[in-house]
Order: structure tokens, then C-alpha cells, then sequence
């Protein structure tokens, strides 16, 4: 039995690890890279392993950093099931046919310079065919429902609390008379998050990994940051403003949605256009409306109130293109929440071109933005960037507001490995370093354990623990 570290080791993005066990080969994970063009770039590189003799993925979640290589893995051979929780399943089909979307409308973008160029020209990464080639192998299982996925391979998905579907992943492993238990964090929820449930605890285990995304840090009050957002409202009502929102459609437009539902009148939200600028949120919100049983209690109680979410009579669906080019004419008084997140594609791009410049513009960072990202430049506040190939000034106030993330802190982090009854060995993964060594230098002060940064390549004997 052996475990081998590959994507999100040393690096937020692209996670990625290998089991072996009883010759079989199972991945945790098959996420995308992201970040600068030189960063997804990798994407294309060939994997550690061949992708024919893959016996089976476990997935975590549906975002792309966790499952956005699945349809690459299947145009390189995979032919093996997919296992992932009910709506991680129903979510992938929306997120995975639009990561293929984009790929190849990049495709057809660069070509047509290429080809200018007289240059070669390129392919997509992978296709719409791909995508739809993997969710086809997609099995569905209920949190805390056990499932054999091979011979001496058992999984079973407890819920994360971070998007809707998203799990901690136990893998129970048997070879040789010996047996072992490994538990995935995936990516773990903030505790008392709106919407959905905390993170499940578990109590024991042989191996963890654990995420450290931001595990050198604390997040604001969340009660702060709602109100630095309401501030940040009014003041663009005063300004004349637009106000920019780049969300990921899968776990964050639902929240910000959320929030300005709980406070339309105390935020005067009834002044403003309110613009859900993304098919892929629209369609993810409604996935989110099929799975009311994954809601806390207070989501519960509203959803039985009103029949719906909070209710937002101007919140405007933007299904096309034309829809979202229409935004672009208003000079103030709406808020546009767009993808992505990381402003390094979608329409959320076109949104900051249009209105960085503006100093009256105001633009709410409510997710983590990686390394080479245009959310990350925005966020260092550089004074110009480039978007399609032009100059833009910044003159917009650039807020970053951390208390909205779906990601837990560190002492989050802590606090769900605490549960563990036996203080399992601990591997750091899906961090950049400098978070993961502040986790693991934090939690030696505070419970006495030593955890390991994973690096690429890194192995582990499972049998020898």
C-alpha cells in the first residue's frame, strides 16, 4: 500500500494523488492548474502515470482545481468510474462541459493569431466531448454511505461543508492481511459558513491530508465582513458606481446572493441592478435549489419561509452574451457578480475592462486569487494591467474581503483535526509553502504534532505506518 503525492503539493492548484494498493491504481483528485498562462501551461504536461491503467478517481469536489483534468484524463486513455458525492456528480456536469467550452474557444482565439503567424497551430486541451465522456463514468454516492470501489478499496464521503457536495474523502484499504484508513480532507468548510453544514469530524484515522489554503491565517469575523459589504454598497450608491463581484459560480455567487437577499432593505439593494452575469452559476444555483437536505438549519428555515433563497426581485439572469455586452452600457448603479473567480477568464474580464479605469468603480475580492492571476494583481494593487493584450489603469477601490471564503483558517484547520481521537500523522497539502509551513509550525505549537509538507514525487508506505 503506497501513496504518492503529485498535484497540490507545494501549490494550491491542480490536486492530485495517487493510491496503489493490490495492484490496483486509484487517484484522489484530477484538478487543473491554474494561475498565469505559464502556470496552465502545465496542464498540458504528461502525468506521472499512464492515464489507461488508472483503475479508478476518487473526487472531493466539483471545482475545477480538484476535478478539471478529469475529461484530460479520459482523452488520454481513462476508461475506469469516477466516484464522487450526488451533487459533486450533478455539479461536474455544468463545470466540466464549460471548462471544455472555454478551452476551446482559447483554442480558436490563439489559432487564428498562430495562423497569422504562420505558426502551428494548437488544440484544446481537451473537449466538450471529453467532458461529457467523463461525468458519463461519474457514480454517485450519499455522504456516509459505504462503497467497495475495488477489491481491498473502500470509500465513503463526509460532508466538508465547503461547496455544495464537497467531501471528506475516507479510504479504507486493505492488502495482505493489513489494513489502513487515509482520510482527504478535500477542501474544508469555515465552521457556522452560511448555507451549508460544518464539516463532519472524525475520529479516527492512519494517514491525513489535510488542505492549507489558508492555513497561515485567520479569517475576519464574518459578521465584519458582511458589514464592510454593506459599506461598500451604500458608499457605490453615493459614488454612482458600479460594483464588480468576481465569484466562483459553484459556492460563492450563491452566498453573495444570499447575503444581499438577508439584507435587501438594509442595504437599500432595491436601488440597484443586481446582474448574475454566469450560465454556469445560474445552472449551478439551481442544482443548489435540488439538494435541500445538504442546507443548515437556518437555510432550511428560510427555504421553507419563502419557498426560495433569500428573494431578490431585481437580481437579473444574464444567459448570453449579448446580456452580459448590455451591462457593459450601464454606468452605474449595478453590481455585476461574474467568473471567474480568479478574474483569469470568463466574463468577469470584460466587466474589469470596462470599468477598472473608473474611479467611482468599486470591486469586491471574495475569493482566494492565485499566484499570476489578474485577481491576484488586483489584489497586490498593481497600478495597471493588461486585459486583451491592452494597458488598463487602475483607478478602482479594490476591496478584499476574506471572511466570505469557503475555505477554513487555521484555526479551522486545527479544530477539525483535533477530532481525531488518535493524532494520525499528517500530510499539508493544497497550500502554497509559505501557508502550509505557518499551519504546520501553528499546529506544533498548539497540539504537539509534527505534519509534513507534501512535495511532487514525495511516497509514502502505507504499510509501515
Amino acid at each position: 500500500m503506497q501513496l504518492e503525492f503529485f498535484g497540490a503539493a507545494g501549490e494550491v492548484t491542480g490536486s492530485c494523488h495517487i493510491l496503489r494498493v493490490n495492484g490496483h491504481t486509484v487517484l484522489l483528485d484530477c484538478g487543473m492548474i491554474q494561475g498565469s498562462r505559464r502556470q496552465e501551461a502545465r496542464n498540458r504536461d504528461p502525468f506521472p502515470f499512464d492515464a489507461r491503467k488508472i483503475d479508478a478517481v476518487i473526487l472531493s469536489h466539483a471545482h475545477i482545481d480538484h476535478s478539471g483534468r478529469l475529461p484530460l484524463l479520459v482523452k488520454r486513455g481513462f476508461r475506469g468510474p469516477i466516484w464522487a458525492q450526488n451533487a459533486t456528480r450533478d455539479l461536474c456536469g455544468i463545470l466540466l462541459e464549460d471548462s471544455a467550452n472555454l478551452g476551446e474557444r482559447d483554442a480558436e482565439y490563439q489559432n487564428r493569431k498562430l495562423a497569422r503567424k504562420g505558426k502551428d497551430l494548437i488544440e484544446p486541451l481537451y473537449t466538450v466531448a471529453d467532458a461529457k465522456a467523463a461525468v458519463k463514468n461519474m457514480r454517485g454516492l450519499r455522504y456516509r454511505q459505504r462503497r467497495q470501489v475495488l477489491p481491498g478499496i473502500e470509500v465513503c464521503f463526509y460532508d466538508a461543508g465547503h461547496i455544495l457536495g464537497s467531501a471528506i474523502v475516507e479510504v479504507t484499504l486493505s492488502e495482505g492481511g493489513q489494513q489502513r484508513r487515509v482520510v482527504f480532507s478535500g477542501d474544508l468548510g469555515q465552521f457556522d459558513a452560511p448555507i451549508l453544514r460544518d464539516p463532519v469530524f472524525l475520529k479516527q484515522a492512519d494517514l491525513v491530508l489535510t488542505e492549507t489554503t489558508y492555513g497561515g491565517r485567520r479569517h475576519r469575523e464574518r459578521s465584519e465582513t458582511i458589514d464592510e459589504i454593506g459599506e461598500i454598497v451604500r458608499g457605490a450608491r453615493r459614488g454612482r458606481g458600479n460594483i464588480l463581484i468576481p465569484a466562483f459560480a459553484i459556492g460563492r455567487s450563491q452566498e453573495v446572493l444570499y447575503h444581499f437577499g438577508r439584507n435587501y432593505d438594509e442595504w437599500d439593494m432595491g436601488r440597484f441592478q443586481i446582474f448574475l452575469d454566469s450560465p454556469m452559476a445560474i445552472e449551478a444555483s439551481e442544482v443548489y435549489w435540488d439538494y435541500p437536505h445538504l442546507y443548515d438549519e437556518e437555510a432550511t428555515k428560510l427555504r421553507r419561509g419563502v419557498n426560495e433563497m433569500p428573494p431578490l426581485k431585481n437580481l437579473r439572469l444574464s444567459r448570453t452574451a449579448d446580456d452580459s455586452r448590455a451591462i457593459n452600457r450601464i454606468r452605474g448603479g449595478a453590481i455585476v457578480i461574474a467568473g471567474s473567480g480568479m478574474c483569469n477568464g470568463g466574463r468577469i474580464v470584460h466587466h474589469l475592462k470596462h470599468n477598472l479605469w473608473r474611479e467611482e468603480t468599486q470591486v469586491i475580492i471574495v475569493g482566494y486569487q492565485a499566484y499570476g492571476s489578474l485577481g491576484r494583481r488586483l489584489v497586490e494593487r498593481e497600478p495597471e494591467v493588461r486585459i486583451h493584450g491592452e494597458t488598463v489603469r487602475v483607478k478602482a477601490k479594490i476591496h478584499t474581503v476574506g471572511g466570505l471564503s469557503a475555505h477554513a483558517d487555521q484555526d479551522d484547520l486545527a479544530r477539525w483535526y483535533e477530532g481525531f481521537e488518535n493524532r494520525p500523522p499528517l500530510y499539508l497539502v493544497h497550500g502554497e509553502v509559505e501557508s502550509a509551513e505557518a499551519y504546520r509550525d501553528y499546529l506544533r505549537r498548539r497540539t504537539g504534532i509534527k505534519a509534513r509538507l507534501a512535495q511532487p514525487g514525495m511516497t509514502v508506505d502505507l504499510n509501515g505506518l
